[in-house]
């Protein structure tokens, strides 16, 4: 054999013995690393990450926890995108047993037709649901089994991918504890709900029945909701916590009672509002002018120290909101708020994981701290914001932009006070006035000083409409059931702030996994930008509009008898120039708008360009970099060789 061959074969044996090796190396390196829990979360939102609470949760755990994951996996009529669903619910739950110390043991099963695992699944309460009316039944749901204890989450719904962890750990929380706080719900909306009257007497009209609001809906598994009216004069010992929805016209002895339950170490979320949209429509067209829609909670606001005007509607120009009005347009309403993670608190927990807050015509609070007293501050507007007459929110438009003057700092929206309440009642319980006609009581009442002071929480927020079902949650069909997904972080907030007061506070900081809303923060500097330029040239134009009337006044009384509806020369140029004028202000706004839409068109092309092509052209840059070194070293071994 030549020299020149030995060294070929010599070169297809090298080469063939490295490949097994490398082969045996890949084989033998994945059987080690098979057995080791090494993984890292590189989703932006920490997806596969388990919380910090959810952690302490399972670590506190005195009793082993099953979870079971019903899955319809090889029936072929399930959607893909489901099937990855299960998959990213089945990585999850190892987390799970992993965070747990053995704690926590998973088993998934597949439901087929007319077995042993559909049997189990139906009795556990996970209904199939076909996707056809021929097909076959469709499961996907949990089940938790603890002890002879167990509970489920019927239906496991891509939609609310971001409640997932949530969820999860608080089914298995419900179980650990299954006792239930008592809260009370005081409100003078319906809030819980309200019977209809479907056979009404004869001359009295029919009255629908109202569904409770989907908020107390979602909390009535882990608490019990016990209704309080308006009216009352006390609040039951056994109530550990207290929701204050719309406080309107409440009695002095209801303020009170609320006072003594406060003080008493109860904690209460009081939510108030300075135009309650909710309130208007239940109210109905009166042939007076529209209702009075705000609600107040004084004197306790006053000796708690909260400033809160129910006259005031926060405006801010950097969260507002593109929303329809009454002639078909669509406008930016800077009262319809649209928040974003600029405007919460990050370093809180109850608010650290929320991004998309949305508020119609919210009104602000202030307080501030002492020695006796902490202050949080949880959802600001920004700095371009300020407070307006509610009337003239309710105007929109011109009117409302025109009345805007940025105050430069943030109003708080949403806070928590913790610390010693003083009492908004310093010489007791108020007296019993009797009503008009009623007569007055056959006795005297005993005095009932009550308590001066006490240490508590309080929320407080100052919108009421952020709770109600049509601007938190919006209908879906999955599997074809009825399925609400939330539309933003309200209904977080509202359960966050519901479980420090009132539960868990390791639950806080499991809510929400993802975001809501992926703004450009360049295209909303681009419109905020738009937005001032506009609304200081239609400032320009009524000013000008009202100079221009008042000289036509003036040249009307000045005109001759003679004259009587016929302009003089003056008036004619007067008004050409200012038509002239209203013209080219016309024009420069709508060549405001052009340049907006311009820079976000270019600025969109641009992303496209460095998602689409920058990639390929920075991975063919490497190939060619890579190749001409490989051939440098080719070169360079050529010449070495003698």
């Amino acid at each position: 054999m030549s020299h020149t061959g030995s060294n070929a074969l010599w070169k297809v044996g090298g080469g063939t013995i490295g490949l097994v090796a490398v082969l045996v190396i890949l084989v033998a390196g994945n059987a080690i690393l098979s057995k080791a829990r090494l993984r890292a979360d590189l989703t932006e939102e920490k997806l596969y990450t388990l919380s910090e609470g959810t952690r302490t949760i399972l670590k506190k755990l005195d009793q082993n926890v099953t979870l079971k994951l019903f899955f319809s996996r090889s029936a072929s009529e399930v959607p893909p995108y489901i099937k990855n669903y299960a998959s990213e619910v089945e990585d999850l739950l190892r987390e799970y047993a992993i965070a747990s110390g053995g704690r926590v043991t998973v088993e998934t099963y597949d439901p087929t037709p007319d077995s042993d695992a559909e049997e189990w699944a139906q009795r556990y309460g996970i209904s199939g649901q076909s996707l056809d009316m021929f097909g076959p039944p469709i499961y996907f749901g949990l089940v938790a089994v603890m002890g002879s204890t167990e509970a489920a989450l019927p239906s496991l719904d891509p939609n609310a991918q971001g409640a997932l962890e949530y969820n999860i750990t608080r089914l298995i929380y419900r179980m650990a504890h299954p006792e239930k706080p008592v809260i009370g719900v005081l409100s003078s909306l319906p809030v819980m709900g309200q019977r209809g009257t479907p056979f009404a007497m004869p001359g009295q009209p029919r009255t629908p029945s109202v569904p409770p609001w989907m908020v107390f809906q979602d909390i009535g598994d882990d608490y019990t909701l016990r209704e309080i009216a308006p009216t009352t004069e006390k609040i039951e010992p056994d109530v550990k916590s207290l929701i204050i929805i719309h406080p309107k016209d409440l009695p002095p002895r209801a303020l009170y009672a609320i006072n003594q339950f406060v003080l008493g170490g109860g904690r209460a979320m009081v939510f108030l509002d300075p135009l309650c949209m909710v309130d208007m429509e239940n109210a109905g067209p009166s042939p007076f002018g529209p209702p009075r829609a705000s609600s107040d909670l004084q004197p306790l606001l006053t000796a708690w120290g909260v400033t809160y005007e129910p006259g005031k509607i926060l405006a801010d120009l950097r969260a507002a909101s593109r929303i329809r009005v009454a002639d078909d347009r669509v406008e930016e309403s800077p009262v319809w708020l649209t928040l974003g993670p600029k405007n919460v608190n990050k370093k809180d927990v109850l608010t650290s994981q929320l991004e998309h807050i949305m508020l119609p015509f919210a009104g602000s609070l202030s307080a501030e701290s002492s020695k006796e007293m902490t202050v949080t501050p949880l959802i600001m507007s920004s700095e371009s914001s300020c407070s307006l007459d509610a009337m003239t929110a309710q105007f929109g438009g011109p009117a409302l932009r025109g009345a805007f003057k940025s105050g430069g700092v943030p109003l708080n929206i949403a806070l928590r006070m913790t610390g010693k309440f003083k009492t908004a009642f310093p010489n007791g319980k108020p007296k019993n006035v009797p009503a008009e006609g009623e007569p007055p009581p056959a006795a005297a009442e005993p005095a009932d000083a009550g308590l001066k002071e006490g240490a508590s929480t309080v929320i407080l927020v100052a919108d009421v409409d952020m709770i109600y079902d049509r601007f938190c949650v919006q209908e879906m069909n999955f599997l074809g059931a009825r399925s609400l997904q939330a539309m933003n972080d309200n209904l977080n907030f509202f359960a966050n702030a519901l479980e420090q007061v009132a539960g868990s506070e390791y639950l806080i900081g499991v809510r929400t996994r993802g975001q809501f809303a992926r703004p450009f923060d360049k295209v909303v500097a681009l419109r905020d930008k738009a937005m001032t330029q506009w609304q200081q040239k239609e400032k320009n134009l009524e000013e000008e509009l009202k100079q221009t009337q008042e000289q036509l006044r003036e040249m009307q009384a000045s005109k001759d008898k003679s004259q009587k509806t016929i302009l003089s020369e003056p008036q004619r140029r007067a008004i050409l120039e200012f038509q002239k004028k209203e013209a080219q202000i016309k024009k420069d706004l709508r060549q405001v708008q052009k340049d907006l839409t311009r820079d976000i068109t270019q600025l969109g092309i641009k992303v496209k360009v460095i998602n689409i092509g920058l990639v390929p052209v920075l991975v063919c840059i490497a190939g060619v970099g890579f190749w001409l070194y490989r051939r440098r070293i080719k070169v360079s071994s050529k010449k070495e060789t003698p």
